[in-house]
């Protein structure tokens, strides 16, 4: 079996010689845009490639259309462990932007057009660096073990990953290595996200007709003149200000917890004189327990109850997502740390400095040496980001904000890596650039590359380091079950919250591209010339 130095030198050597290559992918993934549960030539996009690095690749795993399971290599029957990761590729409504230093959303589509915010294209793109680099040290130096990239759609709304969860896929994982573009360069330490539900509660008026009693009407055919039940419209609309009011009684003013709201479906251009049959509101809440997701979702229940019920509608409850709280790994932190002092810090060259300078006269100020952000190009160690976490949160919260990365840590011991993505330095304190700019930059392979590279050479050595050094695994592991009371099953284990049967909710109405006889557009008919959304008022 290879030494460890001498397999680190190879992995790295290895993405060194497909950087151009990885890089063109990126931007090809960023290019497609493709929104949650909706990314198509996204999800094809990786299968084909896994496939040609010989990959065995489920398409469609868990029952969802632009997910995927690749493995390579063999695990436990031939003395090697399970390690895995995984890819996001999902983009945001509402943030098209070309790669041009001023404000452009794409041509062709309509303006709220999805793009790439944080962004999840160099996300997967590391991830999988990562993984094609440990597989060809594996490779070339006869390592054992088995490595595994789940393609995971829906990020956005924390959606496939309960999914795999739930129906066995995280089942007999050795350890995961996951990744996610930030404002540092660092390791996550003790505090980790918390828990993510969302659910649709749709309304629908059945019997409109059986509103009024008739008998009440001295000429009863009077048609439309008739008073009509209120409908589902209205239904939606109680219940957004019914949880409205109820959400300041929900829980206290602390937790950093939060509740949204998106309207999916409102009636659908009904004739004006018959009652809106169908409307549908979904909801979505973080918080840093699983215990206070269950109150949210009881008075959520309890209003749609009650809207439903004065507007002559029925309603019910559709679940989109319930993941759990993050489980922390002091053994792969540090060792993901160590890791990634070796590789160093993001460094950028003179076309990213360029074009964010470009960013910068454009939004009328004055040009900077060095525009970029200081973290983006130093390291911020596990401690100093926890202490920054700590210092604006309640001793009890022990998680913050939600990703669904979370369920990986229940099954497996999970270590959650952040490279710096770009960030603009502000002229003064409190001053924000616009979504466009950081967006802009994500396109950008001058701008994304140096941290998506940092990450991919960071996982694929704490790869090789789980597959090869003395030790390393057998204390993960050995803190895992510590932390879950005994591993799966345990006393402190907290078992997926969908039931292995979850529908996965492909088939709601969710943003995305379509086709038309005016050809591809977003779902929102792209504008005529000069129509735009109209006049301003």
């Amino acid at each position: 079996m290879a030494e460890l130095p001498e397999a680190r030198r190879t992995a790295l050597d290895w993405i060194a010689a497909n950087e151009a290559r990885l890089s063109a992918f990126n931007r090809r993934i960023w290019d497609y845009a493709e929104p949650a549960w909706r990314e198509y030539k996204s999800a094809a996009a990786y299968v084909a490639l896994l496939r040609e690095e010989g990959f065995e690749v489920e398409e469609g795993s868990g029952g969802m259309p632009t997910a995927f399971c690749a493995r390579w290599g063999q695990g436990r029957g031939n003395g090697g462990p399970v390690l895995a990761s995984f890819a996001e590729y999902d983009a945001v409504p509402a943030q098209s932007q070309q790669v041009v230093p001023w404000k452009a959303p794409r041509e062709g589509l309509h303006p709220w057009a999805a793009g790439h915010t944080d962004p999840h294209s160099s996300l997967g793109t590391a991830a999988l660096t990562g993984i094609l680099a440990a597989r060809a040290a594996m490779e070339r130096h006869g390592i054992p073990g088995q490595l595994v990239l789940f393609g995971e759609p829906a990020e956005k709304v924390c959606g496939s990953k309960p999914v795999h969860a739930a129906k066995g896929y995280y089942d007999g994982l050795d350890a995961a290595v996951v990744y996610h573009p930030h404002a540092t360069s660092t390791v996550t330490a003790e505090t980790q996200f918390g828990a993510y539900w969302s659910a649709v509660f749709t309304f629908e008026c059945l019997a409109p007709e059986t509103w009024i009693d008739k008998t009440l009407l001295p000429i009863r055919d009077i048609g439309h003149a008739a008073a009509r039940a209120p409908g589902a419209i209205d239904a939606l609309m109680l219940m957004y200000m019914t949880t409205k009011t109820t959400k300041e009684a929900m829980f206290p003013h602390t937790g950093a917890w939060t509740l949204n709201e998106f309207i999916l479906a409102g009636g659908d251009a009904t004739s004006d004189n018959l009652a809106p049959r169908f409307a549908q509101i979904q909801y979505s809440w973080r918080s840093p327990s699983l215990a206070l997701q269950q109150r949210i979702a009881d008075i959520l229940v309890a209003n749609a109850r009650s809207a439903a019920a004065a507007t002559h509608c029925v309603a019910s409850l559709r679940w989109v997502t319930k993941t759990r709280v993050g489980l922390p790994n002091a053994v792969l932190t540090e060792a993901t740390w160590a890791n990634l002092q070796e590789v160093g810090p993001p460094a950028y060259g003179k076309e990213a400095v360029s074009f964010a300078r470009e960013i910068q006269k454009t939004l009328g100020l004055a040009p900077m040496e060095d525009p970029f952000a200081p973290a983006n190009t130093r390291l911020t160690s596990p401690q100093e980001f926890e202490a920054g976490l700590r210092a604006f949160l309640p001793a009890w919260q022990k998680h913050l904000s939600a990703d669904d990365y979370v369920e990986f840590c229940w099954h497996c011991p999970t270590v959650r890596l952040l490279t710096a993505r770009p960030r603009l330095r502000p002229p003064e304190p409190g001053y924000e650039y616009p979504a466009w700019a950081h967006n802009a930059l994500g396109g950008l392979p001058a701008a994304i590359d140096p941290g998506m590279f940092v990450a991919g050479r960071t996982m694929a050595l704490t790869f090789l380091d789980l597959a090869l050094k003395p030790g390393l695994l057998e204390a993960a592991q050995a803190e895992w079950r510590r932390r879950t009371g005994g591993g799966i099953g345990g006393t402190e284990w907290v078992a997926p919250l969908l039931p292995r049967d979850f529908p996965p909710p492909v088939d709601l109405r969710w943003p995305e591209y379509v086709t038309t006889a005016r050809g591809e557009e977003w779902w929102i008919p792209t504008p005529r010339d000069g129509a735009g959304t109209g006049e301003r008022l």
